[in-house]
């Protein structure tokens, strides 16, 4: 099936050889091998004596990241021609772990493959008995749900072999990825930048975010109003509850946060009060809104809506944002009081009995969104707890145990023997209201879901959080009772709920004002008492009253409300669409999310993706180059249950890679003669404020930013003409004042015929950029409290490498129709890097210049002061990074170095830096958030044709 080619890593010849192993006697011991030391050390204590049980520690062989000296070949380990039969070589830092195995294998009676139950985990299982020189067919493959004693020992006892239709599933995969990682990517460095990468997951999964933003960008909201009260059954106590609902509304917490919903509840409920909508005028109900295309002007009928609802004294402010789009952009606020003698009398009241089911067990996914949501844990966190705890934690009197059963599945079914514990475990803990009548079986919605695992679930139910909390770390605690929670709740009985409606009408006056209020009250919690009630939990609890009372409006509210645009992607929320598009698999989701993070296609902003300008780039770019190919949802969809076939054996995986292959094979070339990215451009309002040239958005490394047009249009460098002009006037002069006039002439005449001349040093107009935000609205560098030697205000930029502070002056341009050779040279500004530690690091003093020779290319070496001292350089840095040992130098010499360093030292003039006050002295090292002003949006003037 594949080429194997071992690689041994490079030792060096004088590392001391490792002593030779005591033989062990032919069928002494049975080998198991595992994935990782962890799972290792639970496995061998259930197993016996009789066990050596070992960690592979992952994969042990890969795909080759180059090809072989001598060999081309478009795809690395991959041979395209012969039906992509693929070559593995042993990593580098694993041929010791190979080297031991080998070893055990040799003396072991029988060899035991106890990997992960997924396709990753047959494959390093069918891996490992490549490199042992075991049959797959009879090999001896074992897999269990959860690492426990019983689930140990029966999987041991009816042991199968090596599924090769699961192997040639994520070879499949693997050799997919690798053909898109190896023939897209290069395309990238060619079109957008070097150091990208496409994926068959990852390029779907930033197209997720990036078309997520383009519908934020294109969405213009539409108008509507609603009108909520706050009404009391102490009619009397009307006026004064009115001040005293403003003064808790106007509460903010250390967070400066209102009140939450369940704390306004509350406050009602205290105050035999109750919050309630106006649903109904004239017999209609209430429907005040307006689409995004029209113009119509709401406020008019938000008036009459309050008035009819009982405000007086009503006034209507207006005011616009610039920031919005469309309807958005015009703000209404219509402000009154309520009237002391509107009246309202209840008219009907419902109540009906209704029922919360509990959630189905965790899945990969679902325990993703549900870390995220609640425990603020990333995709990527959340699989290492998970996994730590699958693997087996310490437990005090019963050593290693695993608690929880496999983490990466997609399957919510569980066990008839998971069922009946946890039926156990609620009889015993909470009686047999608790229980209900039948077992609570879930059916997957996913329809892709790859095998029979089980749900993530705790391998014990009696094995409760807070007996074991000693044991956790708060990290592993807190995930072990989400999972165990969700377990025990998901076999548990409904919560029931008594929920009402109650029907007010206004009866001071007839309005035809109606207002609803809506409550429900927890009768019995069911499964809540295992899971807890939802903290965000804002149901109203009414008070106690009948058909025909009476109450007073003491707030009444119109509210002018825009339409949302769709929300950004979650960590959780962007997991759920990728299940949903059936795009990876549950093993892929954190892996797919740190890559897009990574590469800077996406960034995360108070826990919500949003898409740079890099990765929309690049989106469309393949997007456009590929069409109908990977970076196609519906396509990625369908390889994914293409390679769900091949596991179940219904297609050979070689037809599966054929057919990609033959359908990405003549995209390649038509993307490669694609326009280079960087060059296209975007005309923008805004003129350059230097040369009155329009200003274009163009795409660099670090994102869109504002450039001068001006910067296609290449001129000669002044600097460089006034330097050939005085070069020119001085090799005259020189020619006048020196020999006859008969040899001047001959050298003057010989010197015309041999000169060539030179093309000029050609520079864009005008070099001017700024920064800009997701608007594209120019941003003003980001401002810092701090001037330079020559009293110039200092701003932070950032270039190819990384962040520097510069001298805030504008840079010269030369004006149309002058000469190069007429503008004065201009001094460089004067720059300062930064640290590793975001610091301002000042410039070093200029070397002492020795007569000491380069070891390395024989030209001088210059002499620094260091922090461990004086040291030797060579001048040809950074071409040649010769360096001489300074302490070796003979005690003479250094001595007359040293002096002659000192004596630099001493004249040299300190670098002194203050604030903007010019007082306030700056040190070196000081942090850059110390100095950081807000830059805030610049303003640059309009463009006119």
């Amino acid at each position: 099936m594949a080429k194997a080619r071992s690689s041994s890593s490079k030792r060096s010849g004088s590392r001391r050889r490792d002593a030779e192993p005591t033989p062990t006697p032919k069928g002494a011991y049975e080998l198991v091998i595992v994935e990782s030391p962890a799972k290792a050390k639970t496995i061998e204590k259930y197993l016996g004596p009789g066990f050596v049980v070992k960690a592979s520690i992952g994969h042990i062989r890969d795909l080759p990241s180059k090809s072989p000296k001598g060999e081309k070949q478009p795809v690395p380990g991959v041979d395209l021609d012969r039906d992509f039969a693929p070559t593995y070589e042993v990593d580098d830092d694993k041929s010791r772990t190979v080297s031991e195995l080998r070893r055990l294998a040799k003396s072991a009676k029988e060899v035991w493959f106890a990997t992960d139950l997924d396709r990753e985990g047959e494959a390093i299982a069918w891996h490992l008995t490549q490199v042992l020189g075991v049959d797959p067919a009879q090999a001896k493959r074992v897999t269990f749900d959860a690492i426990t004693k019983s689930e140990v020992q029966r999987a041991f006892q009816s042991p199968r072999a090596i599924n090769m239709d699961r192997v040639d599933a994520q070879q499949a995969r693997r050799i997919v990825d690798r053909i898109v990682g190896y023939q897209v990517s290069p395309i990238l460095w060619k079109k957008v930048a070097g150091g990208l990468s496409a994926g068959r997951v990852q390029s779907v999964a930033t197209r997720i975010v990036v078309e997520r933003e383009q519908e934020i960008r294109a969405f213009t909201p539409s108008e509507s109003w609603d009108l909520s009260a706050c009404m009391t059954f102490q009619v009397e106590a009307s006026a004064s509850l009115h001040g005293e609902w403003s003064s808790f509304l106007a509460r903010r917490d250390e967070r400066g946060r209102p009140p939450l919903v369940r704390d306004r509840m509350s406050w009602l409920a205290e105050h035999t009060a109750l919050a309630c909508d106006l649903v109904e005028m004239g017999g209609k109900p209430l429907r005040i809104e307006a689409p995004n295309t029209s113009d119509a002007d709401l406020a008019p009928d938000a008036r009459a809506a309050a008035e009819a609802a009982g405000l007086i004294d009503l006034r209507i402010e207006r005011s616009s944002d610039g920031a919005a789009k469309g309807r958005g952009q015009k703000l209404v606020r219509i402000e009154g009081r309520p009237d002391p003698a509107a009246r309202y009398r209840v008219e009907s009241i419902d109540v009906t009995r209704t029922r919360s089911k509990p959630y189905p067990p965790f899945i990969t996914s679902t325990l993703q969104q549900a870390a995220s949501g609640r425990l603020g844990m990333s995709t990527d966190r959340t699989m290492r707890i998970a996994q730590q705890l699958y693997e087996g934690i310490d437990l005090p009197g019963e050593g290693r145990v695993g608690l929880i059963t496999y983490m990466r599945t997609d399957s919510t079914n569980l066990s008839r023997e998971a069922i009946d514990m946890a039926r156990r475990y609620l009889k015993d803990r909470h009686g047999d209201r608790y229980v209900p009548e039948k077992p609570r079986f879930y059916s997957s919605s996913n329809d892709a879901a790859q095998e029979a695992h089980e749900a993530i679930r705790p391998t014990d139910a009696f094995r409760e959080p807070d007996r074991i909390a000693a044991a956790l770390t708060d990290e592993q605690l807190k995930l072990y009772r989400l999972i165990w929670s969700c377990f025990v709740a998901c076999q548990s009985t409904d919560a029931e709920w008594d929920s009402t409606a109650v029907r007010m009408r206004r009866s001071d006056r007839d309005t035809g004002a109606v207002f609803k209020a809506n409550g429900r009250v927890l009768r019995f919690d069911g499964f809540y008492k295992i899971s807890g009630l939802p903290k965000d939990d804002g149901d109203q609890v009414l008070p106690p009253f009948e058909k025909g009372a009476m109450l007073a409006p003491f707030d009444i509210e119109p509210r002018q409300r825009f339409q949302s645009p769709p929300p950004r992607y979650s960590e959780a929320t962007l997991v759920k669409k990728l299940e949903e598009e059936g795009i990876g698999r549950p093993s892929t989701y954190a892996s797919t999310i740190n890559t897009i993070e990574n590469r800077e296609y996406v960034e995360q902003q108070d826990r919500r993706f949003y898409a740079t300008a890099l990765g929309e780039a690049v989106t469309e770019f393949l997007a456009a180059g590929f069409k109908n190919q990977f970076i196609e949802i519906g396509y990625t969809r369908g390889i994914e249950r293409e390679l769900d076939e091949v596991a179940q054996g219904k297609e050979r995986w070689t037809d599966l890679l054929h057919r990609f292959h033959d359908e990405l094979k003549p995209l390649l070339g038509t993307a490669a003669k694609a326009e280079h990215v960087k060059a296209v451009t975007e005309p923008s309002p805004y003129a350059c404020p230097q040369c009155g040239r329009r200003l274009e958005y163009r795409l660099g490394r670090t994102g869109k930013f504002l450039s001068c047009s001006g910067y296609n249009e290449k001129v000669p460098d002044p600097a460089a003409a006034q330097s050939a002009a005085a070069s020119a006037e001085s090799g005259s002069a020189q020619a006048k004042s020196a020999g006859s006039a008969a040899s001047k002439a001959k050298s003057a005449k010989k010197a015309a015929s041999k000169a060539k001349p030179k093309p000029p040093k050609m520079v864009p107009a005008c070099s001017f950029a700024s920064p800009c935000n997701r608007r594209g609205e120019p941003l003003m560098a980001e401002q810092l409290d701090l001037l330079s030697p020559a009293g110039v205000p200092m701003v932070k930029r950032t270039g190819r490498f990384g962040d520097f502070l510069v001298e805030d002056k504008p840079r010269p341009v030369k004006p149309r129709g002058k000469k190069a050779a007429e503008l004065p040279i201009e001094p460089p500004p004067f720059i300062l890097n930064l640290d590793r530690k975001g610091g301002i690091k000042f410039p070093s003093p200029p070397p002492v210049v020795t007569d000491i020779p380069c070891p390395k290319c024989g030209d001088v070496m210059n002499l620094r002061d260091g922090k461990r001292g004086p040291w030797l350089g060579c001048r040809g840095f950074p071409k040649c990074r010769g360096r001489e040992a300074f302490a070796k130098l003979p005690d003479d010499r250094r001595k007359a170095l040293e002096i002659a360093l000192e004596e630099h030292m001493r004249g040299q003039t300190k670098l002194s830096l203050t604030r903007r006050d010019g007082v306030t002295a700056v040190s070196e090292g000081t942090p850059l958030s110390a100095l950081a002003m807000d830059g805030g949006v610049a303003t640059l003037p309009a463009w006119t044709a």
